[in-house]
C-alpha cells in the first residue's frame, strides 16, 4: 500500500469536518482537495457501520477524481439510547418538507436526544461518546481504515458556538466545557477524530 504524499481528496461536502481534517494533515506538507470543490458527487451512504460508510464515501471520490482519497464518518453514540443515534446522527438532524428533505438543523437534533433521555427519568445515564473512522482509499483499490473515540457526557440547554453539529451539548470526560466551548485547537487534541488520526499517522507518516 502506498502512503500518503502530495494530492489528497477529502471526501467531505460538511465545511466543519473539513476544516479539522485540513487543520490536522497541515503538519504533513499534503495539499487537501475537497469533494465538493471538485464537484464529485455525493454517494448513498448505505452501510449500516461507520466503516462501511467511511469506506464508501473514500472509494467513490479516489475512483472518481483518480487520487487518494480520505473520508470520515462520525457520530454521537448515547449508552442511554443504546448507542443511538450513531451511524444515523446526521439523519436524525434532517428537516423534511412536502418535497423531501431541506437542510440539517442540529439544534433539532440535540433536542431529540434529550426528549428521548428526559422520558427515561431524572436519573438518567447521560453518558455518551463520538466516534470517528477515517477511511483512506486508493484508486489501485486499496483502503486502510482508522478508528477513533472521545468518551463524555451530555449536557443541555447547548453551550458554545465554536464547534458543529452535537459539539454544544457534549462535554469530553475531565472536562468543564462543551466541544463547542473549547479553544478549536484543544478540541483537535483530544476529539475523537485527533485519536483516529493519530492512528492514521503512525501509518502513514511513522509518527
Amino acid at each position: 500500500m502506498s502512503g500518503l504524499s502530495g494530492k489528497l481528496v477529502i471526501a467531505t461536502h460538511n465545511a466543519g469536518k473539513l476544516k479539522e481534517i485540513q487543520a490536522l494533515l497541515a503538519p504533513f506538507g499534503i495539499e487537501c482537495l475537497s469533494a465538493g470543490a471538485l464537484g464529485l458527487p455525493e454517494p448513498a451512504e448505505t452501510g449500516t457501520t461507520f466503516a462501511e460508510n467511511a469506506l464508501i464515501k473514500a472509494r467513490a471520490a479516489a475512483e472518481s477524481s483518480g487520487l487518494p482519497a480520505l473520508a470520515d464518518d462520525s457520530g454521537l453514540c448515547v449508552t442511554a439510547l443504546g448507542g443511538r443515534p450513531g451511524v444515523y446522527t446526521a439523519d436524525w438532524a434532517e428537516r423534511q418538507w412536502f418535497e423531501g428533505p431541506v437542510g440539517r438543523d442540529w439544534y433539532m437534533a440535540m433536542g431529540k436526544v434529550e426528549g428521548l433521555l428526559c422520558e427515561q427519568g431524572p436519573d438518567v445515564d447521560r453518558s455518551c461518546w463520538f466516534a470517528c473512522v477515517l477511511a483512506l482509499a486508493w484508486p489501485d483499490g486499496n483502503s486502510a481504515v482508522y478508528e477513533g473515540r472521545a468518551n463524555g457526557t451530555l449536557t443541555w440547554p447547548p453551550r458554545g458556538a465554536l464547534g458543529f453539529g452535537y459539539d454544544p451539548v457534549f462535554v469530553p470526560t475531565g472536562g468543564a466545557l462543551t466541544f463547542a466551548e473549547i479553544d478549536p485547537a484543544e478540541k483537535h487534541r483530544i476529539s475523537h477524530r485527533a485519536d483516529a488520526f493519530a492512528k492514521l499517522v503512525a501509518e502513514q507518516f511513522g509518527r
